[in-house]
Order: C-alpha cells, then sequence, then structure tokens
C-alpha cells in the first residue's frame, strides 16, 4: 500500500502541471489512477518511473514541438502598408512578423544575421570579415550557448523559435533573395548572439576598439544608434487630463539599425504597436493597451579599458594581484571573399580576466562591457511588451538585461516615468573610470551591477512632465522636481550636460501652465535652435563679427545673424548655417581638432567656405535650405528640412551636386493620446513600410514626413481588419 500511495500521489503531481498548460491527459479519471497504482510493485515503479513521467509528459512536449500553424496567423496590411499581425499565440505572432518584414526588407535582415553568424565577409568582404571579427572577440556566440538553457524563458523560446520558422520558410520559398545559402536556417541563438553585437556597439565597444586599434578597427558604427527625444505628461499637465506621450527615437534612416513599423496582436496578450530593427522578434518602443515607452541614447560609463601589464619575456602573460596569469588564446578562421572566390583567412583572439584582450602598437589592452553579461535584452524588451500596468512593466526592467537607453513612459492610468537604464556596475571608487585603467589588479574587476532602485529615475513629478533628449538625466522636469547626480554613484559617469534640444524644450515648456495636444505636437515638431547654442564646438564669434569688416563676406555674415534659427526649407540662413556646420565638424577631425570655441579667424574661414561652397555647386548666393537637403529614396528626392540638435532634427550626408540628403534624425514617430476610451495613436515614418524599390509603398510616407503630417493607427482587430488594403496568411 505504500508503493500504491506513492504511485498515486506521483500520478496527481504531474496531472496539474499538464492541466496548466490545456493539457487533460487521457487517463486523468481517479478510476484509472487507481488501477495504475495498484498494477505497480515497488520493482516495476522503481524501473518505470522514468517511462511513467515521460508518458504524462508526452503531450506537452508534443504541443510545444508542433509546427506553427501558418494558416492561422494573418498579415493584414493597412492602406500605408503596414503589418498588423493576428495569430492566435505569441510564437504565432512571431513567426507573421518575421514574414512580414521579409517582405518588406529581407536583405537587411540578412546582412544583420550575416553578422551575427559569422559570415559577413562572405558577402561584404574585407570589412564584413571585420565585424565578423568582433563577433568572435565579444564571445557573443559563447555566451548565447553557454546561458541560453536557463537565462531564456520558455515562453520566449517559443517566440524567437517561431520567428525563426517564419523567417527560415521566407527563405525557403524565395531561395533567389537569399545573399548566403550557409546563413539558414537561423536559430534563436542566432538572433540573440546578433543582438549581443548591437548592444555592444551601443555601449561604444566601436569608440573602443578605433582607441585602442585605431584605423584597423572594424566599421561598425552603422549599427550604433543615434539621438532622440521622449516626452511625458500627465494629467498635472495635460488641459484635457489625457497623459500624452512623444515616442521619437532619431535613428539612421536606412540600414540595421533603422526603424521598421508593426502592429502584433496574439490571442495570449500581446497587442502592441511601434517600431522594432530589421531582424527583431518583438517590438523596441511603442504602445500597447495600457501603456507606452519611448527610448533615447543614455551615456553613462558602460565600457571600460585596461592596460594589461605584459611579461617582456612571453607576451602571453600579464600581471595581475601579483602573480603571473596567461591570456587564453584561440585561432579563429574568418571566411571572406576576394574577387568573388571565398578564402579562409586565421587569426588569434585573446582573453584576460577582465574580458577581450587586444596588442597593440603601445601595448596590450583589454575591454569590459556591461553588455557582455546578459543575453536577454531582447526578452526585457517582450516582456514591457506585454506589461499591463506600472508594476508589471517594472518587473520587466529589473531583469536589467538591457545594458543602456533611457526610458520615457506614460499610461492610462496617468502614471509617468523616467529611467537612465543601464546595467551599471559596482566599481571600486578609488580609479578613474572614464580613462585607461590599470588592469594588475582584482580592484578594477568589477562583477556586480547596481539594482534598478539605484539608478537615476523620476516617477509622477508635481509638474507632471518628464522629458529626455539625450541629456543630463539630472535634468529630467521642472527644477524643483529633478533628482541630484550628488545622490548617485559618481563612478556610473552619468552625464550631465544639455544640448540644443534639451534646451529648447525648457524654453517652450516654461510657457506652458498647461498644455494641448496641439501644443504638445507643436513642441515636438519644433525646428528652431535655442539662444545661445549648446553644440560642443561653440560659435558665438559668429554672431559678434561686424558684417562691414569683411566685405567680400557682408551677405552671409548678415544672413547668418539675422536668421531666426527655425531650419525650414525655404530660409536662406538655415541653408549657410548648415554648411558651417558640416565644415566645422570636418575641420574638428583635422586642423580644429580640439577646438571648443572658434575665433575670428575660424569663423571667418567657415563663411568664406559658404561663399565658395555657393557658387561652385549653385553658381549663386542665394539658396535656401530646401535647394540644399533633400529626402532622397531611390529617384525620389523632395526638400528636406531640419538641423542637427533641433527637436525635429536631421543630420545629412553628401549626396550628389553638392546637395546633401537626410541620413539620421527624424525617423519614426510615434505619439499616444491615454483618453479614457483607450490610446490614440498617431504615427509616421520616413519613407514607408517597405523597402522594396518598385513597391507602393517604399515612399509613400515621405511627403508626409518633410510636412510633418501624421497617420492613425490602432490596436483594435475589427478596426484593423475593416480598413485593410489587403489579408493574407504568410506561407
Amino acid at each position: 500500500m505504500k508503493i500504491y500511495a506513492k504511485v498515486k500521489k506521483y500520478l496527481l503531481s504531474v496531472i496539474p502541471l499538464l492541466t496548466m498548460h490545456g493539457i487533460t491527459p487521457p487517463m486523468a479519471s481517479t478510476h484509472t489512477l487507481h488501477k495504475i497504482a495498484l498494477i505497480f510493485t515497488q520493482k516495476y515503479y522503481c524501473m518505470y518511473k522514468p517511462v511513467l513521467f515521460f508518458f504524462f509528459l508526452l503531450p506537452l512536449l508534443t504541443k510545444a514541438q508542433q509546427p506553427i500553424n501558418h494558416t492561422t496567423i494573418d498579415i493584414v496590411r493597412d492602406s500605408f502598408g503596414v503589418p498588423h499581425i493576428f495569430a492566435p499565440t505569441d510564437a504565432g505572432a512571431a513567426y507573421g512578423l518575421a514574414w512580414a518584414n521579409a517582405e518588406d526588407d529581407f536583405k537587411t535582415i540578412q546582412l544583420s544575421y550575416l553578422a551575427g553568424k559569422k559570415m559577413l565577409g562572405l558577402y561584404s568582404g574585407k570589412k564584413g570579415a571585420m565585424i565578423d571579427y568582433v563577433v568572435h572577440l565579444i564571445r557573443a556566440e559563447e555566451m548565447v550557448s553557454e546561458h541560453y538553457a536557463t537565462a531564456i524563458s520558455p515562453a520566449f523560446k517559443a517566440v524567437l523559435q517561431g520567428y525563426c520558422d517564419g523567417l527560415n520558410r521566407y527563405a525557403q520559398t524565395h531561395r533567389g533573395e537569399v545573399l548566403v545559402k550557409k546563413l539558414f536556417p537561423v536559430t534563436p541563438q542566432l538572433v540573440l548572439t546578433y543582438s549581443m553585437l548591437q548592444l555592444f556597439v551601443s555601449c561604444g565597444g566601436d569608440g573602443v576598439l578605433r582607441q585602442v586599434i585605431g584605423g584597423q578597427a572594424a566599421a561598425i558604427s552603422f549599427l550604433k544608434p543615434g539621438g532622440s527625444n521622449a516626452y511625458a505628461f500627465n494629467a498635472q499637465k495635460t488641459d484635457d487630463g489625457s497623459a500624452f506621450l512623444n515616442i521619437n527615437a532619431h535613428q539612421p534612416l536606412n540600414g540595421p539599425v533603422s526603424w521598421y513599423e508593426a502592429h502584433l496582436h496574439s490571442g495570449e496578450g500581446w497587442n502592441i504597436v511601434g517600431a522594432l530593427f530589421p531582424g527583431a522578434p518583438t517590438i523596441l518602443l511603442g504602445c500597447n493597451e495600457n501603456l507606452g515607452w519611448g527610448h533615447t541614447v543614455n551615456y553613462p560609463d558602460k565600457m571600460d579599458l585596461y592596460q594589461l601589464n605584459t611579461n617582456s619575456n612571453n607576451k602571453l602573460q600579464y600581471r595581475f594581484d601579483g602573480h603571473w596569469e596567461t591570456l587564453e588564446e584561440k585561432t579563429i578562421r574568418l571566411r571572406v571573399k576576394v574577387a568573388g572566390i571565398p578564402i579562409g583567412v586565421k587569426r588569434k583572439i585573446y582573453y584576460s580576466k577582465y574580458g577581450p584582450a587586444i596588442f597593440a602598437k603601445n601595448g596590450c589592452f583589454a575591454i569590459r562591457s556591461t553588455s557582455f553579461f546578459s543575453i536577454a535584452a531582447l526578452e526585457e524588451w517582450y516582456r514591457m511588451n506585454k506589461a499591463r500596468n506600472f508594476s508589471e512593466f517594472k518587473q520587466a526592467l529589473q531583469m536589467e538585461a538591457i545594458p543602456g537607453y533611457n526610458v520615457v513612459y506614460a499610461d492610462r492610468f496617468d502614471t509617468i516615468y523616467y529611467l537612465s537604464n543601464g546595467k551599471m556596475p559596482l566599481r571600486n571608487k578609488g580609479y578613474n573610470w572614464r580613462g585607461t585603467l590599470p588592469g594588475d589588479t582584482s580592484a578594477t574587476l568589477w562583477t556586480a551591477f547596481h539594482p534598478l532602485q539605484e539608478l537615476p529615475q523620476l516617477l509622477n513629478p508635481a509638474s507632471g512632465y518628464l522629458f529626455n533628449s539625450n541629456h543630463s538625466p539630472f535634468n529630467a522636469s521642472a527644477a524643483a522636481d529633478n533628482i541630484r547626480a550628488a545622490d548617485y554613484d559618481p563612478t556610473m559617469g552619468y552625464e550631465t550636460h544639455d544640448n540644443n534640444r534639451s534646451i529648447r524644450f525648457m524654453e517652450l515648456i516654461a510657457r506652458e501652465p498647461k498644455v494641448s495636444y496641439a501644443t504638445f505636437k507643436r513642441i515636438k515638431f519644433d525646428r528652431q535652435l535655442p539662444t545661445p547654442l549648446a553644440y560642443p564646438i561653440g560659435s558665438d564669434t559668429l554672431f559678434l563679427l561686424k558684417p562691414g569688416d569683411y566685405p567680400d563676406i557682408a551677405d552671409i555674415i548678415s544672413a547668418l545673424q539675422q536668421w531666426d534659427r527655425k531650419a525650414e526649407t525655404n530660409s536662406r540662413g538655415a541653408a549657410y548655417f548648415s554648411i558651417l556646420f558640416y565644415f566645422v565638424v570636418q575641420q574638428a577631425s583635422g586642423e580644429w581638432a580640439g577646438v571648443t570655441q572658434l575665433n575670428t579667424a575660424q569663423v571667418v574661414a567657415a563663411c568664406r567656405h559658404i561663399k565658395a561652397y555657393c557658387l561652385e555647386h549653385f553658381n549663386t548666393e542665394n539658396i535656401t535650405l530646401g535647394d540644399y537637403q533633400f529626402h532622397v529614396r531611390g529617384d525620389k528626392a523632395i526638400p528636406l528640412p531640419g538641423l542637427p540638435d533641433v527637436i525635429a532634427s536631421m543630420e545629412s550626408e553628401p549626396y550628389k551636386d553638392g546637395r546633401v540628403k537626410g541620413r539620421q534624425g527624424e525617423s519614426y514617430i510615434e505619439l499616444v493620446r491615454f483618453t479614457k476610451q483607450g490610446p490614440e495613436i498617431e504615427s509616421i515614418n520616413c519613407y514607408g513600410a517597405s523597402n522594396r524599390p518598385g513597391n507602393a509603398h517604399y515612399a509613400d510616407q515621405m511627403e508626409m514626413f518633410t510636412a510633418q503630417k501624421m497617420k492613425k493607427m490602432s490596436l483594435k482587430k475589427e478596426e484593423v481588419y475593416r480598413e485593410a488594403e489587403r489579408v493574407y496568411h504568410p506561407e
């Protein structure tokens, strides 16, 4: 009877596990359990206990492993071509997202994962192989392999697998679009490996590599995030009692970290409109039925550089706490396509107690990044997606898997929140952590991190508003509500500066005791620089010049001094200032290196450059910003407003015939008003939903984007289907 009781108890313990997942075992009746328990003697019980457990668990395993039924997934394209994905499960929604994103931008997704799989050299040659080397160097693949089983939840593993299944199926059915055959099939582990590369770059890894090895460093700045704005207002500040949220991340307009807009809706409670980078299996910023958030890049000290004290008789040995330690050495094989022929190149990488080690002309250096210590950043974003209130959102943040980015949050319950997020190390206060550190002591080897509550943050300030524009976390609201830098660990290295966008926001908000939604939008779309200017290199001398003293450039000096500082396409002053800005940036990397304030001679030289540039490329000095700067996609080019570091920011790069085109800045914008009836959402993307030339939605948002007009978005299933342009299943 003792064994009978054990067997029956064992069976009863398994049944709730299965029932919890919606599975009723075929033998779950009391009568059946009684018969099984009587049959098993002690001998058979001991012998067959593992078999019995597997028999009961088999239905659960079968359910977890069975392929996603693509016919249960709807991709609903709206009139702008934006995909709204509807599926019974989160995994199904991820499958549909992968398919839709591949339809719109399969090439960019592949380039990202070729880097993650250390195969970019097979497509891009030497430059790609340099990035493959970095993935080897930071041991991203090994980190994922070691921690995947325990660090990622079953729920998110299912999402990752669903995403990979969708992407692999697309590759299988569109073989002609595959760039490198050996890339597929992609796996959940590859998705996480690539995310670690991108987060390493976002933490400043590319800058540290350039610092150590100069021109030999990989050109991976295309993975680097840019500037941004995010604002949250609650009922204390709005005239109608609603909470407002501005999601406005300033990313590159093209490439692996440009924005892709989507709506994900599953029967398991995933319902969010927002944006992601091509290849991401979840929304990275956006709004669900209850809450939303935006990100901006922050600049605490997320990366440390150490100089190792190596043995002159054995370069692989370095001093550590009075003893010689040996660098771990590994030979890697890079695959590079040269003149159309793939070849293998062997390189060595080294690893120290601090992290990856690199031999340079002036010694051996090691790098240690906060991005090395978690593989679960994408899961943290997924949990943020599915949070239903501030408490659940905060629980997601407490994973501390995302190594950086400010968070600006608002919800329908009138909660607003700001966090300068980061996986910030607990460091010894006796060192200059912004400089090169001694790599011979455990005193500089941090291993633990600050908990979330010790990071700069602000909840529901009395002013009723929060903002960040890549400036100091200690200026996030009205002066009386702000937190103090002195209350936080100085070794975290948080930035304390303001910039043109933060100063201009403060100018605008000071005029508004209460803010209407129209005023909120006007502030967000502002294109005027503040007084005084706050660029890293000052140009105050420009405004002190007397035009009459310089007759050859008097008109240019006068135009700049009389300019209203608005970055509009019809502005002559904006055109001149833009040309001046890029000239100064170029000079600052050469003859004017280290300059923080332009002197009279430099300002005069810049103005003469403006005149010469206009005459060379336009045959006249009388040009406007709309003559000079364009929004370009394919054969379409339209005048583009905006300047670097105005609120509605735009940075440009050379286009043709002396013109420039937008490169980074205003790109995806999502504005949310949380009303009693639910969130009202507007959005705009810089180009369109598709990155495929010839697609109807390749460039159909460009005119709206430059005119600062928005399109309505909806989380409501019936509304999305009713207004759909097309509904179909992925294959």
